[in-house]
């Protein structure tokens, strides 16, 4: 029997913007399970959105595509991809500095926990995209919902689903 390829998309996802949609979208088609796992608790982001309120705000947006699971987790992300059996931890790439941060978690998560990573480019119209923007927008009263991902628009489930 042939193993279970497993991936793991793993953010605070505070708010997730169409920025995430397009990583899960790409991602899904590459892995038999695709896990996307919401950090429950950050030090450096106090304030977020409790994590039971991102999760399923994310699960409604996959709940027509089995092949996506969506949990919270606690801890280090290494941990959370050996508890999912995720031989691969996905995650986007927005920028040159983002290359860099990513390439040097990548490269502790494979020392401490065996664990590859596979960095998918952000499509150019997703590039200055961030939670972190949406956040602030939304904070002083914009409209952020362009920057949304809509469960009608979501095209993951259409694929080999």
């Amino acid at each position: 029997m042939k193993k279970e390829r497993i991936g793991l998309y793993a953010g605070t996802f505070d708010p997730f913007t169409i920025g995430h949609d397009s990583i899960v979208r790409r991602a899904a088609g590459l892995f038999d399970r695709l896990v996307i796992a919401v950090t429950g608790d950050n030090v450096h982001k106090p304030g977020m959105t409790p994590a039971k309120e991102r999760v399923e705000a994310i699960r409604q947006l996959y709940a027509d595509d089995n092949r996506i699971e969506v949990r919270d987790y606690y801890g280090l992300t290494i941990d959370v991809a050996h508890e999912v059996g995720a031989e691969y931890i996905v995650k986007g790439v927005r920028s040159a500095a983002d290359l860099e941060n990513e390439r040097m978690q990548a490269d502790i998560n494979r020392q401490i926990g065996d664990v590859e990573t596979i960095l998918l480019l952000a499509e150019p119209q997703m590039q200055s995209i961030s939670s972190t923007i949406v956040r602030e927008l939304k904070h002083y009263g914009r409209d952020v919902s362009v920057f949304l991902p809509q469960k009608n628009n979501n095209k993951t489930a259409e694929k080999d689903g």
